[in-house]
């Protein structure tokens, strides 16, 4: 999964061009996700992500139905552009995200059916001489890159089932807006919006078939994940209240 914040200068990795290329991994300085202020994370990593970030959901095009696609994110930092998990290069949490994790690899969709294996050539971290090698002297890719692509395959296979998972969300209609307001200490308003909750008053009246289906599916775990998740928006505002300059 691409991201234009994180990812700045994505290319599809080639055997050509990147021969003699090496990545210094792991990665050391997260200042390049330093303005990525929300990421999509799947199902499988809700239990994980959920003790460190909040758990939104958000609209994210259409479905192959024309309806509303539904996607879930960690929020990350509370205005645009702010991530308040990187603090001096440093990530501030335990867990690191898996689409994040991946980098500075993504998948590069060129249809429904096929990807291919991008990097991020703005990455500071590519190097001709250190690090681990991509492809091989007789240019064959090297066990390093294969892993690579079999870490992006199971992510992007996961992306696919937690928007079906979410789709189903949508179905029952158990989605509400949600609007999050602060005042700081100088009287000045925060207000974070455009995202979507579950909505605790429309799954207490689900019926029963459909309550069952989400305990079997397994999306009635990811719903209290989400709801544990919305304590950490408190973290983030004295974070974020952190960083704010200090007036004399």
């Amino acid at each position: 999964m691409m991201n234009q914040l994180l990812h700045r200068q994505p290319v599809a990795v080639d055997r050509n061009e990147h021969r003699f290329m090496r990545v210094r991994m792991p990665v050391g300085d997260w200042s390049v996700a330093s303005r990525l202020n929300a990421l999509f994370v799947a199902a499988a990593e809700f239990g994980d992500v959920a003790r460190e970030f909040p758990i939104v959901f958000v609209r994210a095009g259409n479905d192959d139905d024309g309806q509303p696609a539904i996607a879930p994110i960690a929020v990350f930092g509370l205005v645009q552009e702010e991530n308040l998990f990187v603090e001096r290069g440093d990530w501030r949490a335990r867990y690191v995200p898996a689409v994040l994790n991946a980098y500075p690899f993504c998948i590069g969709r060129m249809d429904a059916e096929r990807f291919a294996i991008c990097l991020d050539a703005a990455w500071s971290g590519l190097s001709g001489t250190e690090g681990l090698a991509l492809f091989d002297a007789e240019g064959a890719p090297t066990q390093y890159l294969a892993e690579v692509q079999k870490n992006l395959e199971k992510v992007e296979a996961e992306v696919q089932r937690t928007r079906l998972m979410c789709r189903r969300l949508r179905e029952l209609n158990l989605l509400r807006e949600m609007r999050f307001d602060a005042t700081l200490a100088d009287g000045a308003k925060l207000a974070v919006d455009g995202f979507l909750t579950v909505d605790e008053k429309a799954l207490t009246e689900l019926a029963e078939p459909a309550l069952g289906e989400l305990h079997r599916s397994g999306l009635l775990g990811l719903i209290h994940a989400h709801y544990v998740s919305m304590g950490n928006l408190r973290k983030l505002l004295d974070w974020h209240i952190e960083r704010l300059p200090k007036r004399g």
